[in-house]
């Protein structure tokens, strides 16, 4: 008896594990930046409409295919096929190659902060070298994470559970500095219509980096399975973990505006944001760069571990879960000591294309920002993969049976299912459109380019793996 009660996992520790994959606090400052105060009304309806049907779409994807994992390659492949399954895999794959791009941006700009303990780096360093130094980031992980990898798995969980703490931290301090005698409040004013988004052109382009803040949660799907009552304790732990959201991306963004004024924010928000909030935390409470040091560093060493993890994960994945039929032989191969060294030389070669794109923008600043919101565009553009794969078990419920079921009515859960792919397309659409530039500008003009020069060749060569494969297989023929 008790070895069965230890194969279970509770709703309140899957929420847990939910929550760390789900948001982090640069996440709230990247949408601070985008909407101001009035994110805080964008994070509440969105948890609630999108969030909480979203993670519980999951949880039943999870159920279906618990025998393969619960990935989501396995889902698509499972409703529509090894070629739409592949074609996933890539998607998810592409989806990651600027995301660990900015990682390591974020690796740079964090050992500039912690040598320089200010943002002088942006001032004293050309595009050119950032992106040198970025890309030699990426190459040290590339060799490193062979003999490292393990133990910064561990790192990044220690790293994660600190960002978390930070957050909280900041959360918490920032209310007590209310409670002072020379607290005050740097947003004015601050009442209901700071807190009310403006719902234009602008705001539409901004919901991708929303969703990109909180996807992930099928990342806990194979669990749903090792839980007592799915049926029952699953919802439970999505709606813990959607309220630990709510808490932290409303709280969170009020303490934002407390240290910065909201109608007139720093335009490298995004890029040193996170070390702003810290640093004028510590002056408040006179603990001088205390607190943004030691934030310098959780976020250098969670960097560090997530860059090395996710090489080894994202080009392990796409190779080992394509099959043979759609990649070519080379990419597939395997050296002596296990390693998809050729699947790597492809990743750091689109890294490197990535990042000589964005090399060519005026600033330092307009490098991060676009970085991050070409990640708004290709992230929740693979995470349509989800409502797709729902959509599908839910037109045959008869032959995808489950023990966890959202919602027992077909045609309502395919609705729900519609809305959530619906909302998700519509800003991945919009999310094309450069946020950092003013419209019709040429920055606009330059950055909407090389977004579409940057998707078509993270997704075109997709379509060309396939044929590149059969033309292979022929010649050996």
């Amino acid at each position: 008896m008790i070895e069965e009660k230890k194969s279970f996992i509770s709703w309140p520790v899957l929420a847990m594990m939910s929550f760390v994959t789900v948001i982090g606090f640069d996440d709230i400052i990247y949408n601070f930046a985008n909407q101001g105060l009035g994110v805080i009304t964008s994070w509440i309806i969105l948890l609630l409409l999108y969030v909480i049907p979203y993670s519980l779409m999951v949880g039943q994807l999870g159920s279906v295919f618990n025998h393969e994992g619960g990935g989501l390659t396995s889902w698509v492949r499972g409703t529509s096929g090894n070629r739409l399954g592949y074609f996933t895999a890539w998607t998810y794959w592409a989806a990651s190659i600027p995301y660990v791009v900015d990682t390591a941006n974020a690796v740079v700009v964090g050992f500039g902060w912690l040598i320089n303990g200010n943002d002088s780096m942006e001032d004293k360093m050309s595009n050119s070298l950032f992106a040198l130094l970025t890309f030699c980031v990426f190459l040290a992980f590339i060799f490193l994470q062979r003999h490292f990898k393990k133990s910064l798995e561990v790192l990044s969980t220690l790293g994660g559970g600190a960002m978390f703490i930070m957050a909280i931290l900041f959360v918490f301090m920032t209310f007590a500095s209310l409670f002072m005698p020379n607290g005050h409040i740097e947003t004015q004013p601050m009442n209901l219509s700071a807190v009310i988004p403006k719902f234009n052109l602008h705001y539409l382009t901004t919901i991708g980096l929303l969703i990109y803040a909180i996807n992930g949660a099928e990342l806990v799907a194979p669990f749903v399975t090792r839980m007592r009552k799915p049926q029952k304790d699953f919802p439970k732990a999505m709606i813990m973990l959607t309220v630990m959201t709510i808490f932290l991306t409303v709280f969170g963004s009020f303490s934002l505006g407390v240290f910065f004024n909201a109608h007139h924010l720093p335009n490298n928000l995004k890029m040193n944001g996170s070390y702003y909030a810290f640093q004028r935390l510590g002056e408040f409470f006179h603990l001088g760069n205390t607190l943004m040091y030691v934030f310098a560093v959780t976020q250098i060493i969670y960097m560090c571990a997530l860059l090395a993890v996710l090489l080894d994960a994202m080009t392990r994945m796409l190779i080992s879960d394509t099959g043979k039929q759609f990649m070519p032989k080379k990419l597939t191969k395997l050296n002596e000591d296990g390693l998809p060294i050729n699947g790597y030389i492809l990743t750091t070669a689109l890294s490197a294309f990535i990042l000589l794109l964005g090399v060519f923008l005026p600033e330092m600043n307009d490098i991060f920002n676009w970085l991050l919101n070409l990640n708004g565009i290709i992230s929740p553009g693979v995470t349509c993969w989800i409502f797709y794969a729902f959509i599908r078990i839910r037109l045959d419920s008869r032959k995808f049976q489950s023990d966890y079921v959202f919602i027992k009515n077909d045609r309502m859960a395919v609705f729900v299912g519609g809305w959530c792919l619906a909302v998700t397309i519509i800003a991945t659409l919009f999310g094309v459109l450069p946020q950092d530039a003013a419209y019709g500008s040429s920055l606009f003009w330059h950055e909407l380019i090389i977004n579409i020069i940057g998707i078509v060749v993270l997704i075109g060569l997709g379509f060309i793996m396939p044929t590149l494969a059969k033309r292979e297989r022929e010649k050996a023929a």
